[in-house]
């Protein structure tokens, strides 16, 4: 055996099973592609979408250049983000500057929602899953066709059925909630206040908290005998649960 089948041989003497691969793409190069995948991805790409794609590269070598990647579009002057949302990763505008793309976008309609709509939806996102009737308890106002309005913009959806008398409908957030108010989560909301800030309107912040921490009242359950007082069963006319 000459010196270099001694190298070679030594060489996997040396190599464990579990020695990770060595990643097939230069660390920059893996950069661009995750900014070209984050980029063209329709919805927030995850973690696993990640590794599908890049399976010839180390898991810790692009997580390392994700970050890079992040660091790089949070430098000042930037008009992208790279955000953790929604199970994933998404480049979207910096907030600062979303007067402008809107602008661009839609200059005619207006996109924000009605004080109202958005007191209502900040009620759901506290308190899901709630129905219309405890919803219109805890703000004191009828609900109804601002509860229609957000179901039509997608942030709230239709989770099922209340086990009490007339069974209402039971409403909580979307996905397209998370996206739209930028969270990864629902229990990355933060408190009422900061929350209201959020929304960018001037919205009723005392009333709004007081709705969010007042309880319920106790259902009234099917097994209850007939004529028994309930939540009213009064939802949205012609929806039903979302699969």
């Amino acid at each position: 055996m000459d010196e270099s089948d001694e190298e070679k041989q030594e060489g996997k003497e040396t190599s464990g099973p579990g020695d990770a691969a060595a990643s097939i793409l230069p660390p920059l190069q893996v950069r661009a592609v995750l900014e070209a995948l984050v980029f063209a991805s329709p919805q927030p790409i995850t973690a696993k979408e990640i590794a599908r794609v890049l399976q010839g590269v180390p898991k810790e070598e692009w997580q390392s250049q994700l970050d890079a990647l992040r660091a790089d579009l949070a430098r000042d002057e930037r008009g992208l983000q790279l955000v953790e949302v929604a199970g994933g990763y998404q480049i979207t505008t910096r907030p600062e500057y979303n007067d402008w793309v809107l602008e661009l976008l839609d200059p005619k309609t207006p996109t924000r929602l009605s004080i109202q709509a958005l007191e209502t939806l900040a009620v759901i996102a506290y308190k899901q899953p709630v129905t219309l009737p405890e919803i219109i308890e805890l703000r004191g106002v009828k609900s109804g066709g601002v509860v229609k309005t957000l179901l039509e913009k997608r942030l709230i959806r239709i989770l099922g059925r209340k086990e009490v008398v007339g069974r209402p409908i039971l409403y909580g957030t979307t996905k397209q909630f998370l996206l739209h108010f930028g969270l990864r989560d629902i229990g990355e909301l933060p408190r009422i206040e900061e929350f209201a800030e959020v929304l960018g309107e001037e919205v009723d912040v005392a009333g709004l908290r007081r709705a969010i921490e007042s309880p319920l009242a106790a259902p009234v359950a099917l097994s209850e005998p007939e004529g028994t007082e309930g939540p009213a069963a009064a939802d949205t006319p012609g929806t039903e649960p979302e699969e």
